[in-house]
């Protein structure tokens, strides 16, 4: 006889942001709130090896989509736990198709900044990093694969990882979904601080 409980669809839950917004730590959370399948992406390209070469200018590995994609929906099949969170910065590129909810973390590119330098990345990949927050990067790739039926923005500007994990669960529960929490090109332009993130373009 068939083991329906494996049969079952999974409930796949994406967690993206750029990198500093707190993706690792909210996803633990829930993970652990869940009782779910925790999938980190980057540690799994790592691990077994799923990228196509080494980008030395950027000191990180360069994915291998393709084979990203299909050892991530190897790996949803097989979960024992009926709830799985696939967690890090190009997620929403590498999830499955039929995900339950999009989760993309946000953060105030000056606040972005200092968690970036805190952590010891270069000038160069702080600029990247808090270029890419500003323009929505994570936000806009969730969008164009999900639409903005599946997205959950969340500001993590200034919140726990506990604080944040209970927005998420309430939202799950209650079938929320958002779009359009921040502008930060708005904010930006509006306090004259826009040309500092800017002006090496």
């Amino acid at each position: 006889m068939p083991n329906l409980k494996s049969e079952m669809r999974k409930r796949v839950i994406v967690i993206t942001g750029t990198p500093g917004v707190g993706k690792s730590s909210v996803a633990e959370e829930l993970s652990r709130e869940l009782k779910a399948r925790l999938i980190s992406v980057g540690d799994l390209v790592v691990r077994e090896k799923l990228y196509s070469g080494y980008d030395e200018e950027r000191k990180t590995y360069v994915a291998d989509l393709s084979k990203v994609r299909e050892r991530i929906q190897e790996l949803v099949r097989q979960s024992a736990e009926d709830v799985v969170i696939i967690e890090g910065h190009y997620a929403q590129l590498v999830a499955p198709d039929d995900v339950e909810m999009v989760v993309v973390l946000r953060c105030e590119p000056n606040e972005l900044e200092r968690r970036l330098r805190k952590a010891g990345y270069s000038d160069e990949k702080v600029s990247e990093n808090v270029r890419a927050e500003i323009l929505d990067v994570c936000l806009c790739e969730s969008v164009e694969r999900y639409g903005g039926s599946k997205i959950f923005e969340v500001n993590t500007t200034g919140k726990s990882p506990k604080d944040v994990v209970r927005e998420v669960l309430v939202a799950l529960k209650e079938g929320v979904r958002r779009l359009g929490v921040v502008d930060w090109l708005g904010e930006l332009d509006k306090k004259g601080e826009l040309e500092r993130f800017f002006n090496e373009l």
